[in-house]
């Protein structure tokens, strides 16, 4: 019986390290096998700013490019791998084994970097992502956009009345997602991705201009983008403002101001800056786009909706856009929503 009970923990751990030997021996076929290594078929796999070891590891699984996430993720833990994978899209094959995958997503050459230019933004914000990118210094993108001469490029480019602007593309680097390789990325290289997309999105509405000229409409629809959310608000300002325009009114619009002014702020003082960007004092359009708005906005800006509205707000809590026929109306729902 004795001899029985001395080779129970014997047979115990013979077991135990057998399970341990063989997850080993599992773990490193994981990590040093390639799924298919037959497949060099190759697939574009997206690392997003911020992503952590355990997603990119389930998307890499997922994708059927690893054989084990846990295994992945424990590698690169492992050997401290986990803070030099890059945010970018990366070539990767099936063929590849963890490491080789590895090697690449650590590599600045072969990543493809993301920029996302939301709807709305400026100029100025569009650098200061590829700064943060680490693609260019301050004032590249900037002086770029100053110097920039391919006007003969595109036909909705009014390179006369632009030029006169302190960033004549302000309102055409069209919102969207890029990608851009950091290898030989220079800062004209966003300016054509960006108006080429622009001419794509435009190029069938364009056709179909009849009372505005494409500056007119697009530094309309730059300041829908701002003032307002949701196609039918924006087509419904868009009556608003142009009914203003036309009666020599003034637009109003805090989005116009907020250009100019830092911070993203207006005080008392801002409101009697002497600037054609500051639609309380000077009466019709600004002098160019204050932002590079969506299609959605130039649509909008294209195709307002009739209303007998004058004025309108956004209530601070909701969003929700009221409207008003009168001054004395607006002013009632200023005080109630405001």
């Amino acid at each position: 019986m004795k001899k029985q009970k001395a080779k129970k923990p014997i047979i115990i751990g013979l077991l135990i390290a057998g399970i341990v030997l063989f997850g080993y021996l599992k773990y490193h076929s994981h990590i040093s096998s390639p799924v298919d290594e037959s497949d060099d078929s190759v697939m574009s796999f997206q690392v997003k700013k911020g992503q952590n070891v355990y997603e990119i590891a389930k998307t890499l699984k997922e994708k059927d490019l690893i054989h084990n996430a846990f295994s992945f993720k424990t590698y690169t833990k492992l050997h401290n791998l986990d803070k030099d994978i890059l945010a970018g899209r990366f070539q990767l094959k099936r063929s590849m084994d963890t490491k080789e995958i590895l090697n690449i997503m650590r590599d600045p050459k072969m990543a493809e970097f993301i920029i996302t230019i939301q709807e709305g933004l400026e100029i100025k914000d569009v650098e200061e992502k590829l700064i943060d990118l680490g693609l260019i210094e301050e004032g590249e993108f900037i002086n770029s956009v100053k110097n920039f001469d391919g006007w003969e490029y595109y036909d909705f480019l009014d390179q006369k009345t632009l030029s006169t602007l302190d960033l004549p593309l302000e309102g055409y680097i069209y919102p969207d997602t890029y990608f851009i390789d950091p290898a030989s990325f220079e800062p004209h290289d966003l300016i054509y991705l960006a108006l080429d997309n622009f001419e794509n999105k435009f190029k069938d509405l364009q056709k179909e201009l009849k009372r505005h000229t494409v500056h007119e409409i697009v530094t309309m629809a730059s300041i829908i983008e701002r003032e307002v959310f949701g196609a039918e608000n924006r087509k419904q300002v868009s009556g608003i403002l142009w009914k203003r325009v036309e009666s020599n009114w003034m637009i109003g619009a805090d989005a116009t101001l907020l250009y100019i002014t830092p911070d993203n702020k207006i005080t008392s003082a801002d409101l009697e800056i002497d600037s054609p960007y500051n639609t309380r004092k000077h009466a019709g359009l600004p002098p160019g786009p204050i932002g590079n708005p969506s299609i959605e906005s130039i649509k909008a800006a294209m195709y307002p909706a009739e209303n007998n509205y004058w004025f309108y707000l956004t209530t601070l809590d909701t969003g929700e856009v009221i409207y008003s026929y009168s001054n004395e109306e607006h002013n009632a729902n200023r005080a109630k929503y405001l």
